[in-house]
């Protein structure tokens, strides 16, 4: 940091400090900087962000931050009752620069995991022992850059009784990768806390987002983009780091693995300038992906796009991207500024997710006014989303009409193309396979399965696992034919197997029909598909 850059920051926490009616230090004056290290534990000091700057058999002065609490400080006089208890606020800047005096970047070797040796006994070893090397930083850029290099899409750190486990979700599936002690697990949630603002005290599940850049202690620089998720467990607050690597590139519906009759779908229902298009799936379902490319394909200079994420996790030019971040306000803040930034014209709008009613409605009275909205939803099928909408909303002919498409998805394993190894199906499941395929609607072409030869996943030194990368198996339910006659007739509930058959007559291919067309097509195998679909 330049002088002026410190100089400033110093100033700011100077007028800070006397704001808030308490002491200032500007720790960049103290030459001589002596470390009372049988004060208080390393990893307090990054929990609390608190540090002893000056010490006596009478007196102790601790630095505190802006983010330090009225508690922290009253347990702290509790703490040392013996002894005068005085606060100074210190800045960000000099805070990090006493940490690296008590706790000094160690050579550290850092090797890279591979796919090869993901869950051994041998690397969670291996990974376990740089972790517990390492300070709060350089655990979190190391994880980070590691999973970025497997193309994990998350890193899960769960507490269990003796230990910390941390874990890679990669192609869908979870790996263990580490294995470390609580009080070091301490010091990386307080770097995930800092950087995501979320608290390491609180009750109730959080959300956050971090995005900044990270030097570590061999010189590399990590980029960090990460939606973080907390939940408090029996043995200590669990986390979930998503991992966003995004580049415009990837966002076109090119890259979505449709095929030519689902781009045809997809294509003329987005031209129309109103409707709801809602993309619905479980977490980790690619709805995020798929619901970003039809956004990039609609962005021109004629539109005017809006949208409304918690958070936003990637940023694009010409679009008006609003963030909902305080989730103590949740349902009502998404419902709110949705209606607000229906005053300002827009063409296209899109709601990060249908969470509750008043949303709902709202997006449904602004698809029938004039915007196509975009949106995602928690279900099972695209049915099942239809039921939930139904039980919301009711059943009505304004609603028929403002749903254009409902469009579900699943992510399964893609295998291997140079590993990949042909076998003949036993009986059991060419029974199970005819069954499904007899369901498939007009139009679609019927396989046949009695002389049928399916992969499995091979092996390689570089791949042991047999796969490379995720296709989505999709279903498309659009208000049309006999869906709209059902929906426009029936004064009951309707089941979501009554609209599942009416779509399926209207021609619909399910999620399952299409992931055994896949498997078919030899993209995927049989046991990924039931293993995602069921």
């Amino acid at each position: 940091m330049s002088e002026d850059a410190r100089l400033d920051e110093e100033q700011s926490t100077a007028r800070r400090a006397q704001l808030l009616g308490i002491s200032y230090t500007d720790t960049s004056k103290i030459l001589n900087k002596i470390l009372y290290k049988s004060i208080m534990p390393l990893a307090d000091m990054y929990q609390l962000r608190i540090i002893p700057i000056q010490s006596d058999s009478h007196n102790i002065l601790f630095g505190i931050t802006t983010t330090t609490s009225q508690q922290t400080m009253v347990n702290l006089r509790q703490r040392y009752a013996d002894q005068e208890v005085k606060f100074a606020l210190i800045s960000d800047v000099g805070f990090r620069e006493y940490m690296r005096l008590y706790n000094p970047p160690k050579q550290i070797v850092y090797k890279d995991i591979n796919i090869t040796n993901a869950g051994t006994d041998e690397l969670i070893k291996q990974v376990s022992a740089t972790l517990e090397q390492v300070r709060a930083d350089d655990m979190l850029a190391y994880l980070v850059s590691q999973a970025h290099k497997l193309n994990a899409s998350d890193i899960h750190v769960e507490n269990q009784k003796d230990y910390v486990r941390i874990r890679f979700r990669i192609d869908g599936v979870l790996h263990p990768i580490a294995r470390i002690s609580h009080e070091k697990n301490r010091m990386l949630i307080a770097a995930v806390a800092s950087a995501g603002n979320v608290s390491t005290a609180a009750t109730d599940a959080q959300q956050g987002h971090i995005i900044q850049s990270l030097t570590m202690a061999d010189g590399n620089k990590v980029d960090v983009n990460l939606r973080v998720e907390t939940v408090p467990a029996i043995n200590g607050m669990d986390i979930v780091l998503r991992l966003f690597n995004f580049d415009r590139s990837m966002f076109t519906l090119e890259r979505l693995g449709l095929s030519e009759q689902e781009n045809k779908v997809l294509q003329n229902i987005i031209k129309k300038p109103n409707g709801l298009v809602l993309v619905v799936g479980p977490t980790g379902s690619g709805k995020t992906t798929t619901l970003y490319s039809i956004l990039n394909t609609l962005n021109n200079e004629e539109r005017k796009i809006i949208t409304i994420e918690d958070p936003v996790e990637y940023q694009f030019d010409g679009v008006t991207q609003i963030g909902v971040t305080d989730s103590t306000e949740g349902e009502a803040n998404f419902a709110g500024k949705l209606r607000a930034i229906l005053r300002l014209d827009p063409d296209v709008v899109m709601v990060g997710e249908v969470r509750d009613m008043d949303t709902a409605r709202t997006a449904l009275q602004a698809s029938l006014t004039g915007h196509l909205v975009l949106s995602t939803f928690h279900a099972a099928s695209a049915a099942a989303a239809l039921t939930r909408l139904m039980d919301v909303i009711g059943t009505n002919p304004l609603f028929v009409s403002a749903i254009r498409l409902i469009m579900a998805q699943r992510l399964v394993r893609k295998l291997d193309d140079n590993l990949k190894q042909p076998y003949k199906p036993n009986e059991k499941i060419i029974a199970r396979l005819k069954d499904i395929v007899s369901t498939l609607p007009a139009g679609i072409e019927r396989p046949d399965v009695d002389n049928l030869q399916l992969y499995k996943a091979g092996s390689s030194e570089k791949n042991p696992y047999g796969f490379s990368g995720q296709l989505a198996i999709r279903e498309q339910f659009m208000m049309t034919g006999e869906v709209d006659k059902l929906l426009r007739s029936s004064g009951t509930e309707v089941s979501v197997n009554e609209i599942e058959s009416a779509a399926i007559k209207s021609g619909m291919t399910t999620m399952l029909q299409n992931g055994v067309l896949k498997v078919i097509a030899g993209q995927t195998t049989i046991d990924e598909v039931f293993r995602v679909v069921g």
